[in-house]
């Protein structure tokens, strides 16, 4: 058996598994996507005027809906008033 120094710790040791703070992190995690999903519905229900001071439009909104890979659906409508301004 060796010895460990004083200050060495093993890596299990360090891992702390809390399935209370696991289950709070999924229920935070939930809500903000359902925050976002009704965020996304309340765009679609503006008129294309107001879409089109916001630089958007509702083909954009569907789009961020299905974002994937790291993009979050605000990336996705920022990028698309960007690309929308310089038209």
């Amino acid at each position: 058996m060796a010895l460990s120094l004083p200050g060495e710790r093993s890596v299990v040791a360090g891992s702390h598994v809390n399935p209370v703070r696991a289950l709070s992190a999924w229920f935070a995690s939930a809500k903000l996507a359902r925050a976002r999903r009704k965020t996304l519905r309340g765009l679609l229900e503006l008129d294309t005027t107001q879409l089109n001071d916001l630089g958007i439009t509702r083909g954009d909104i569907v789009e961020a809906s299905k974002a994937r890979n790291g993009r979050t659906p605000g990336m996705v409508l920022n990028a698309a008033r960007a690309r929308n301004a310089r038209l």
